[in-house]
């Protein structure tokens, strides 16, 4: 993905599948604040907390889905 469909994330909530650097695979649903450097700044919105993912570790990504209360 290039930076600049990257930027356009900026506000969205998305799902990624990411690589830490222990080589462990994580599925997180994030909401994207930025995007620079190779780096996305996010809050990881299952643990309610702030997170730097390496872009180049994002193996997968889609735009999330919508969830409703009720």
């Amino acid at each position: 993905m290039s930076v600049k469909e990257m930027e356009k994330l900026i506000g969205q909530v998305i799902e990624i599948i990411y690589e830490d650097k222990s080589g462990n695979i994580t599925q997180r649903r994030v909401e994207v604040h930025g995007i620079k450097g190779g780096l996305l700044r996010a809050t990881c919105l299952t643990t309610g907390g702030p997170r730097v993912f390496r872009t180049a570790n994002i193996l997968a990504w889609r735009q999330a889905k919508a969830r409703y209360a009720g």
